[in-house]
């Protein structure tokens, strides 16, 4: 059947509809015609984006236009160049990302992609950290290797003025920890709106900077003990609200590649927390703990404990080691530095510096 596709800005396109589907179950079935409030996929049409309109070819009307919210945050896609690269995944080249990422274009709303210089690293716009990194998660699960850089907001000038996005931020949570969760969201420049009891709950509205959502929902159910429930959505761009304190602690960084060894994360212990266990191959340049100072710092945790048969005195005690910080993709999306990467991989997820070298991130600070 002959129709119009009637674009967003109202420009007319001849197409053809080669096949109707209905939804049948987890599959679908061809059918000749559907009716009004039917799930239909419709084959043969080219060109079509969001909103618009499949129109009667003689008499075409658009409908109104859908619209979508703007994207907040951008990220850095990257191909994976770290020492391990190749190790786990089936797609590691930037053709194979790019594509990925062009694909996901056609049914992902609120992304944007924009190129870069390099043919290498592609931006990508999204809805905040929790958008992207389901697509981060999906591509890993499909075999995909990539970093990952910081979450960056979207900051725009209007009328000479810096503007940056606001959001509506509800968070329901018990009563006794309400406190917390209100000084929490004003440390990150929110403001609150309104706040209902509900029974033993509280529920809290708030205006807020969508910088200072970046690793609130992590403290926030750590504080409440779960308990917290949390929703934000995007308003308006408003005034720039200043600057928010981000990380404080350094990075514990690797020196060697080689295997963790228990011996040596015992020894460093009391430099700060690990995020990786023992016997883990690691890499030069590889963040592997927070240093408790706000400085990083580079440590060799392959070294092994020098032998001699000459026996040791009370020196040779059992090694009791923290447990290992693990975190999730959204958490390591949050917790990095502007000179961080996340390297995403099907099996790990591991945090590194931009440049693996330390002359060379040196020589970047200067």
């Amino acid at each position: 059947m002959k129709v119009k596709l009637v674009k967003r800005d109202g420009t007319q396109i001849n197409t053809l509809i080669k096949e109707l589907n209905l939804f049948d179950g987890l599959g679908r079935k061809k059918v000749e015609r559907v009716e009004a409030g039917d799930l239909c996929a419709i084959i043969g049409l080219e060109g079509f984006e969001i909103g618009d309109t499949v129109a009667d070819f003689n008499t075409p009307e658009a409908l109104p236009s859908i619209s979508i919210d703007e994207p907040t945050m951008s990220m850095l896609f990257t191909i994976n160049d770290s020492p391990f690269f190749g190790k786990e995944g089936k797609f590691i080249t930037s053709r194979h990302i790019h594509e990925r990422l062009e694909k996901e274009l056609e049914k992902n709303l609120a992304m944007r992609l924009e190129e870069t210089d390099s043919p290498d690293k592609f931006i990508v716009f999204g809805r905040g950290v929790l958008h992207l990194s389901i697509l981060i998660e999906t591509m890993r699960r499909e075999g995909y290797e990539l970093q990952i850089g910081q979450p960056q907001v979207i900051i725009k000038e209007i009328d000479r003025q810096k503007m940056e996005p606001m959001e509506e931020l509800t968070i329901d949570l018990p009563e006794k920890v309400s406190g917390k969760a209100i000084e929490m969201v004003t440390l990150r420049k929110g403001e609150i709106v309104s706040m209902t009891c509900k029974g033993s709950r509280m529920i809290c509205n708030f205006k807020i900077p969508s910088r200072g959502i970046i690793g609130l929902r992590n403290q926030l159910l750590t504080d409440s003990a779960g308990e917290a429930i949390i929703n934000h959505r995007f308003i308006e761009f408003s005034v720039y609200k200043g600057e928010i304190s981000g990380r404080i602690n350094g990075s514990l960084i690797s020196m060697e590649k080689g295997t963790a060894i228990p011996y040596s994360l015992d020894k460093l212990q009391e430099r700060g927390k690990f995020f990786v266990s023992p016997n883990e191959s690691i890499y030069a340049g590889q963040v592997i703990g927070e240093n408790t100072r706000q400085d990083d710092i580079v440590v060799n945790i392959t070294k092994t404990k020098k032998l001699s048969n000459v026996r040791a005195s009370g020196s040779d005690d059992k090694v009791k080691l923290a447990p290992a910080i693990k975190f999730s993709l959204e958490e390591a999306l949050e917790y990095i530095q502007k000179d961080e990467y996340v390297e995403v991989t099907p099996k790990s997820i591991r945090l590194r510096k931009v440049y693996l070298n330390k002359n060379e991130r040196k020589r970047q600070k200067q």
